[in-house]
């Protein structure tokens, strides 16, 4: 599998990643062609090999024709642009789920509606052309996996469009909510809405470098250059090791301790957990201090998922605090299918290690409303289902 691992260390922004992936290998045309597809004019890309503090690297600039009327654009203007394009649709919905993302995280911060954004910064066509050029960027280049370390933030304040505001401005910082980071090491933003929205719609945080056999490194240069640190970003591209029988991802593992909540709270809030999207939720009995009887949750969670898991324990338990800790895990490669028995259609899921499947397990729900209209044992149900996978397999094979 290939992948792709950007090193935030002095932050990210839409023209970084741009940057850092013409340097890793991608032809300028390329983005170019990508970018010539859609309804949008008055620009071009310049590209530019720069130093910061000594590390060479390449800085994209979208340069705008001032005599070309660049208006603000709302999200449904965007997507129309985007879909419309004809790009490969891989391409268009990751371009697209990208600024979906910034668009809720503006309407969180104006506390407006998604459709009633405009974006200001982000977007004009200097976001739009970072945006569809990074995500062809990675296509081109074979990616099917983006991990990124601990994002560097900055400090101080920047000047947008809305005046003077902190750093992390706030859009950014509602994107990188549950998302590894930290400030520093320089006052000015490192990071901003249109690097964030990239890491929110299409990664996955790694806090270490993952195993993989380096191919292309590239460095992607921010317009200014402090003394501090090298304002780049690197993008580091290989293919995960061979014969790697297993998959893995990073979830977060939140915990507390309760010992004043009846069992009809605690299964309420377990309820709302699965509703938040929690990977796992479950109760462990602990004995808390002064020799009270009280149990444990835990839940499992994607970094996407951190805040609506976390508002469960503020909304529905009586707890004061919740344990973080972000884990690496390990999986089997799944699917859904649907297969045909005598009786009608069952949702199947299929787990693989390497291409063997080792776990087939039938939709209880389909097998039992099966069962019951037909006045055969769920078992029979179960089987018929089970064997409807295998014979497709080797049907495949073959």
């Amino acid at each position: 599998m290939k992948i792709a691992y950007l090193d935030c260390f002095s932050g990210i922004s839409g023209n970084m990643c741009l940057g850092a992936l013409l340097d890793a290998g991608v032809p300028l045309e390329c983005v170019e062609s990508a970018l010539a597809r859609l309804p949008v004019r008055g620009y071009r890309l310049r590209a530019e090999r720069v130093l910061r503090r000594g590390i060479g690297a390449t800085h994209v600039e979208v340069e705008l024709d001032e005599s070309e009327r660049h208006p603000h654009r709302g999200l449904s203007d965007v997507l129309d642009i985007i879909g419309g394009a004809g790009l490969p649709a891989p391409v268009a919905e990751r371009s697209a789920a990208v600024f979906r993302s910034l668009a809720e995280a503006e309407a969180k911060v104006h506390d407006t509606d998604v459709e009633r954004v405009h974006f200001h910064e982000v977007g004009a066509v200097d976001a739009i052309c970072d945006i569809v050029g990074t995500v062809a960027g990675l296509a081109e280049l074979g990616v099917e996996r983006l991990l990124f370390s601990t994002v560097r933030l900055g400090g101080g304040t920047v000047k947008v469009a809305h005046g003077v505001l902190p750093v992390p401005a706030p859009a950014t910082a509602e994107l990188l909510k549950g998302l590894p980071t930290a400030g520093g090491p320089v006052q000015m933003e490192l990071a901003t809405p249109t690097g964030a929205a990239i890491l929110k719609a299409l990664g996955e945080p790694s806090p270490e470098w993952p195993a993989m056999s380096v191919q292309a490194i590239g460095y992607g240069a921010g317009g200014r250059d402090p003394q501090e640190v090298p304002n780049v970003l690197r993008l580091v591209v290989g293919e995960a090791p061979a014969g790697a029988q297993a998959d893995s991802d990073y979830v977060y593992v939140l915990e507390t301790n309760l010992d004043d909540m009846t069992g009809e709270q605690v299964g309420y809030c377990m309820e709302k957990l699965a509703e938040a999207g929690a990977l796992d939720a479950f109760t462990t009995p602990v004995q808390m201090k002064k020799g009270r009887p009280g149990v444990q949750v835990t839940v499992l969670c994607g970094p996407e998922r951190l805040q609506a898991a976390e508002e469960v324990f503020w909304r529905h338990t009586t707890t004061l605090g919740v344990r973080r800790s972000l884990w690496q895990r390990s999986k089997l490669a799944r699917e859904s299918r649907t297969v045909r028995t005598p009786w009608g259609e069952v949702r199947v899921k299929i787990a693989r290690l390497g291409g063997e499947v080792v776990r087939c397990k039938p939709e209880y729900e389909d097998c039992r409303a099966l069962a019951e209209a037909h006045g055969v044992p769920l078992e029979a149900v179960q089987s018929e289902a089970l064997t409807a996978v295998h014979h497709d397999d080797a049907a495949s094979t073959t």
